[in-house]
């Protein structure tokens, strides 16, 4: 029988997650779990059926959409990387009134101001307001639609929020020679450290999307049970780049659309920062310019930016896949499995049947940062802010902690091997 429920903007969710995850306390004494709050959180996918798969629903989102008015203050960060210098912006969301009455500054995306020194004096504050820290995508920044689409409940409930834009997004200037890249987890993790010395008692978490989601994910593997976020979700996160790499090369929308168009975009941030860029003499100048395509792009400009030989060693070492297996906080992915760019042969199932601390939605329609709604807006928005939303106001962190203790759900099962997740490689001893 052939399903016509797509007529009707029916699309399949499936969840996947580990045979016995993690326990949680809720507030009102309960015991729950991570995939009993994203089914209970996260709505049905009801999807445009005009836009019936994932080209029409990634293609889609080059349309002129307002989205939801929100205002920033932007803060410059200087980097304490002792490698990496330089600098980065984020921008925090400000209240409706505030951003209507701030005077518009050319040189910053719409909406949004920078913070004068008295403003960033008085930031600081001991209130217990939920915060959630948003990363971006390829070449994209706080204006983006998909990332206020997902802002804009959260802080219709009150939640405080910012923005880390990658070095050179969002009309930010840079001081060094590097642009952002997809294993650039060294700025967010300098920005966690600040907001919890600025906001001691705010509960803190995140969401990324596309190559934010990729960097988030290795943030959060990185932290391990030392991470600050309460919980996080990935939104289309490309999971494994190389794997993304050959199927984008492996059509002519692939090829043509979507690398071209990613790669036209790269380049567009090499001529705005250009002046800062070619002061690495590695980077060919020529070379740049005959670029056609993302992958040529990391070749010629990422690849000897950060240090990498190849552009192929640049994904193997940023992708998110393996870093996955070390997530020690609730985790949330969601990916469409007819994304184009994020494809479903890159997404980790196997991944997150191993950790107890993750749960992945998919859905098999839906396209990349897409999820159009046929009354408007992205599911994927809503689907996020909904998790994150019921996450805050159901569990009690301090009680799970002790329950997940007594469970010895992290107990070693033997001292070798041991698969390290951060360095993606298996621990043996010396002899």
């Amino acid at each position: 029988m052939v399903d016509l429920s797509w007529t009707l903007g029916h699309a399949r969710t499936l969840y996947t997650h580990h045979n016995s995850p993690i326990p949680l306390s809720t507030k009102s004494g309960h015991k729950t779990t991570l995939p009993a709050l994203a089914t209970s959180s996260i709505p049905p996918c009801r999807l445009n059926p005009f836009l019936f798969n994932g080209h029409l629903q990634t293609m889609y989102t080059a349309r002129k959409d307002p989205g939801p008015p929100i205002y920033y203050k932007r803060k410059v960060f200087h980097s304490d990387h002792s490698v990496y210098p330089g600098q980065f912006a984020v921008d925090f969301v400000i209240s409706k009134d505030e951003g209507e009455q701030q005077k518009l500054d050319a040189e910053l995306p719409e909406r949004t101001t920078n913070f004068t020194s008295e403003e960033w004096e008085a930031i600081h504050t001991t209130d217990t307001r939920p915060m959630i820290i948003a990363l971006h995508g390829l070449t994209g920044g706080s204006h983006e639609v998909y990332l206020r689409e997902t802002l804009a409940p959260l802080t219709a409930l009150g939640w405080a929020a910012c923005v880390i834009n990658g070095r050179g997004c969002a009309l930010s200037k840079i001081t060094t020679p590097q642009l952002f890249n997809s294993r650039a987890t060294w700025d967010v993790r300098q920005l966690v450290r600040t907001l919890r010395q600025l906001f001691p008692n705010r509960p803190l978490y995140a969401v990324g999307f596309s190559l934010g989601a990729n960097i988030l994910t290795n943030y959060v593997g990185e932290e391990g049970a030392s991470c600050i976020l309460r919980a996080a979700v990935a939104c289309s996160n490309p999971w494994n780049l190389e794997i993304c790499n050959v199927a984008l090369q492996s059509t002519w929308l692939g090829l043509e659309i979507y690398c071209r168009t990613m790669g036209q975009n790269m380049k567009g941030l090499f001529e705005r920062h250009k002046a800062q860029i070619l002061q690495n003499p590695d980077i060919d100048e020529d070379n740049v310019r005959n670029c056609r395509y993302l992958f040529e792009f990391d070749r010629y400009i990422q690849a000897p930016t950060w240090g990498y030989p190849t552009e192929g060693a640049y994904y193997r070492d940023a992708q998110s896949v393996d870093a996955l297996l070390g997530v020690r906080i609730p985790f949330l992915g969601i990916n469409a499995e007819d994304d184009p760019i994020s494809s479903k042969a890159a997404i980790p199932f196997e991944e997150f049947k191993q950790n107890p601390y993750a749960v992945l939605c998919t859905t098999n329609w839906g396209g990349h940062l897409g999820h159009f709604q046929l009354g408007g807006g992205r599911w994927f928005a809503t689907a996020a802010s909904s998790f994150l939303a019921k996450v805050h106001d159901e569990v009690d962190f301090e009680a799970s902690k002790d329950a997940i203790k007594a469970s010895k759900v992290d107990a070693p099962s033997k001292a070798y091997p041991i698969f390290d997740p951060t360095h993606r490689r298996l621990i043996l001893p010396d002899a």
